[in-house]
């Protein structure tokens, strides 16, 4: 048995409403229309679900039956349309963000602050984690988009996008002013304590890199999970700390640190924009994307 949907549709509004000129008007077909389809279903099924009277249709034994069964399911089937015009409308909805605590705090916030006051129905959630573990779980579909820190690697299934440089720094604090003012290598520099990050981060694969470069492999004093920590370290001189100078400006504008001068400047990095070539994304996503980050992107790149 293969019955059209729509006959049940019909059957429902008809068994709701208990009219068939009032079914015809709720689902704007003419009243031969529902007669016709409510005859096919009876033929279908070999069983009379409605008594004709003249105050409209009354549902037989066998209809009632069949109504307290088809209404349930119609009834999600009404909710799924609500909730998709709901989520069409942004008045419902998730969004998923991958975001490391640098990108989340110099980049993103405003702007999730901006579209939350817009759209306060829809769910922001934020994973907090640093490049890596943000490219897997992108990869994976567990988040919608990310926000990241060059160097990226890519392949085809991910689109990068830059959306605001940044600058890394070295920063010491008094007990290493005899530095102030000089000009080192990063050779030279690499015989001082040093505090980084740990190397599963994007930054800490980026001044590594830059290292080798110079032909020294750099063991730091310490490693931190947090740049704010790095900072901490620093003022309490346990070591030249490098960091994005974005978390050490406020206390090198107060003069309680200082930044070093290098030989070869860092060459500024980016934060970008990572979505999914594999997956499509979802419409509140899009609207996030469109309305509060479009006007920060510029050219798509692949790294």
């Amino acid at each position: 048995m293969n019955i059209s949907l729509e006959y049940y549709k019909v059957f429902y509004n008809v068994a709701k409403l208990g009219s068939i000129s009032a079914a015809a008007n709720s689902l704007f077909i003419s009243q031969p229309a529902v007669s016709q389809a409510i005859k096919h279903l009876e033929t279908e099924l070999d069983a009379r679900l409605f008594n004709r009277t003249s105050k409209g249709v009354r549902l037989t034994p066998e209809g009632e039956a069949l109504y307290n069964l088809i209404s349930q399911g119609y009834d999600y089937f009404l909710r799924a349309e609500n909730m998709f015009r709901d989520i069409h409308a942004l008045q419902a909805g998730e969004i998923r963000i991958g975001a490391s605590d640098m990108t989340l705090q110099y980049y993103l916030l405003p702007y999730l602050e901006s579209f939350h006051s817009k759209y306060p129905n829809v769910k922001i959630r934020v994973t907090n984690g640093p490049t890596p573990e943000t490219v897997k779980a992108l990869r994976a579909g567990e988040i919608d988009f990310g926000i990241v820190t060059t160097p990226v690697i890519s392949d085809k299934w991910m689109t990068v996008t830059p959306v605001r440089k940044i600058q890394d720094c070295f920063v010491a604090g008094i007990k290493f002013i005899g530095l102030k003012g000089k000009t080192l290598s990063l050779a030279e520099l690499a015989k001082y304590p040093l505090t980084m990050l740990e190397k599963k981060t994007s930054s800490r694969r980026y001044i590594d890199n830059l290292f080798v470069q110079e032909g020294c492999v750099v063991q730091p004093e310490f490693e931190l999970a947090t740049s704010d920590l790095i900072v901490q370290f620093a003022l309490r001189g346990l070591g030249i700390g490098y960091v994005t100078q974005d978390f050490a400006q406020p206390y090198l504008d107060r003069g309680q640190l200082f930044k070093l001068q290098l030989a070869d400047p860092i060459t500024r990095r980016s934060m970008c924009l990572i979505t999914p070539t594999q997956f499509p994304m979802p419409l509140a996503a899009k609207r996030l994307i469109e309305e509060e980050l479009r006007d920060e992107k510029d050219s798509h790149i692949h790294l």
